[in-house]
């Protein structure tokens, strides 16, 4: 008896939520959610050093934050600090990196809190893509890809996430890929250390829910292929449907996203109907549809930033 009453009430608190949750749903999508203010705030962008990581210190850089960059190209992190000075950052920190080391991750993220202090707002969007077949793709190009596009989080989190907790204020951003929800030929690697990287963001993220930590925030990002040299040369069957993203665009979007507290992002929203589709329809189909979208052959054309250089 005590059981039943026990599940009845469990039961009860669970609708009453679920309705406050998706009453606060419906207002949101009608009335816009407030951006929060991240003037001062310290904001690390692993990966600064061009592409999405500039591009996205410039928006904080015009917010106001204090902006520590890295990456392991020394010249363009230099490069991006100049251009964050200029478009109104005050204080700007640069720092070589190479995010596939453990040890140098733990290094300079020591040197970052003895000369900046506590990062309230941690970007990881370091990445590299080998695009080709997993047999053909050397050991070392696949460790480094998980090195650097899932482990990296593993130690800026562990470097970073307990002055987040001790302050009771944070936010955690994992830049994650499309690839890291839906597997594509040529990208087995990259994909894997996608989806690794999705999986350890949310269990993170239902860890801080777990203990209560309400000061901390949570954005995994999902964007398709960005133009920024990183996939060059990769084409998509249908433009119309899923085009390759303006850099830009997927910069504000982000920046929007981790302004409004959003715990899920997908660039663009199409991704999140591909996924529903992926879910209902028997596999037959979910590969019809992959060989209708491009999937098969996305990566056929591809250059990369490396080997066009």
């Amino acid at each position: 008896m005590a059981s039943s009453l026990k599940s009845s009430k469990e039961l009860i608190v669970f609708l009453g939520k679920s309705m406050i949750a998706f009453v606060e749903l419906l207002i949101f999508t009608i009335i816009p959610k407030p951006r929060k203010n991240v003037a001062g705030e310290i904001v690390l962008i692993t990966g600064a050093g061009s592409g999405l990581g500039r591009l996205l210190a410039l928006r904080f850089a015009r917010l106001g934050s204090v902006l520590v960059l890295w990456d392991i190209n020394k010249e363009g992190n230099e490069e991006t600090c100049r251009m964050v000075r200029e478009a109104g950052a005050t204080r700007v920190y640069a720092y070589t990196c190479d995010c596939s080391q453990k040890e140098n991750i733990y290094r300079v993220a020591k040197q970052v809190k003895k000369e900046v202090g506590d990062v309230s707002i941690l970007i990881n969007n370091a990445g590299v893509v080998t695009g080709q077949s997993f047999l053909d793709c050397p050991d070392e190009l696949i460790e480094k890809s998980f090195n650097v596009n899932f482990k990296a989080h593993l130690w800026t989190y562990k470097s970073f996430l307990p002055a987040m907790i001790a302050n009771e204020h944070g936010h955690l951003v994992c830049i994650s890929s499309m690839a890291g929800l839906i597997g594509v030929n040529k990208l087995a690697d990259y994909c894997a250390s996608k989806f690794a990287a999705i999986g350890f963001a949310e269990s993170v993220f239902m860890e801080i829910v777990v203990k209560k930590l309400k000061g901390i925030k949570t954005t995994i990002v999902c964007p398709f292929f960005i133009k920024t040299g990183m996939f060059e040369g990769c084409s998509t069957a249908h433009p119309f449907l899923l085009p390759l993203l303006e850099p830009d665009y997927v910069a504000d979007k982000i920046v929007d996203g981790i302004l409004k507290d959003k715990i899920y992002l997908n660039v663009p929203k199409f991704i999140s109907f591909l996924l529903f589709l992926k879910s209902i329809l028997p596999t037959k189909m979910t590969v019809l549809m992959a060989d209708y979208m491009g999937a098969f052959n996305m990566m056929d054309t591809f250059v990369g930033k490396n080997k066009k250089n």
